[in-house]
């Protein structure tokens, strides 16, 4: 089985250090850093934007996961993609511009991806899979980090898996996820797992690191 790629979100990581955690994360093996862009609209919490993807860019030469929790992110894209973002996530529920901001994250050259919440059923992805190179499942409600794994993701990443078929797409899983479950979502058959806490609160992130990849 291959390794399972390993994206820290950096919403977990202390503000006040982030270079230094940024940095951190590329030594310690991440393959990823998944970035949560939350504007307090679509999800309560309001996180960072534009400047903290300009800011970590030169730290790192891993690809930067950029996942927008935003209204209307459309209006947006243009100024990740121009900071350093590699992939950008948009979520099906927060634009009615779906193709278009889709095309738009292409047209920037960089990877597509498009994210559903709990409650969001796999069959909205299937208009918009041509487009895409990464599904992103949300294993908890979008906006706070620290949440309990919902199983209701393993059945979803079975059918993305599924929807995708031998297409070069992405499936991430996005929520709670730890050294336990890991296993499940692993067999699912996802790609990319996003971990928080569970990287961050580790004594030897290394170590931790390792173990989620399998």
């Amino acid at each position: 089985m291959k390794k399972t790629i390993v994206a820290p979100s950096i919403l977990s990581a202390n503000f006040a250090t982030m270079g230094e955690a940024v940095r951190q994360l590329t030594v310690d093996g991440a393959d990823w850093i998944h970035v949560d862009v939350m504007d307090g609209v679509f999800v309560p919490n309001i996180s960072f934007g534009q400047k903290m993807v300009k800011d970590i860019r030169p730290l790192t030469s891993l690809p930067l996961d950029v996942h927008l929790m935003i209204i209307n992110p459309e209006r947006y894209i243009k100024e990740f993609a121009e900071r350093g973002a590699d992939y950008i996530t948009i979520h099906i529920e927060a634009t009615e511009k779906v193709a278009e901001a889709l095309s738009l994250i292409k047209k920037c050259g960089k990877k597509a991806g498009l994210s559903i919440k709990p409650a969001t059923p796999v069959e909205a992805l299937a208009p918009y899979i041509e487009d895409l190179d990464l599904i992103l499942v949300m294993s908890v409600e979008p906006g706070f980090g620290g949440q309990k794994f919902n199983p209701v993701a393993i059945e979803k990443i079975r059918q993305c898996k599924k929807l995708v078929g031998n297409r070069d797409i992405v499936i991430e899983v996005d929520g709670g996820i730890t050294e336990d479950n890991v296993v499940d979502v692993r067999a699912a058959g996802v790609d990319a797992v996003v971990a928080g806490n569970t990287v961050f609160s580790a004594p030897d992130k290394a170590a931790t690191i390792k173990r989620l990849q399998g």
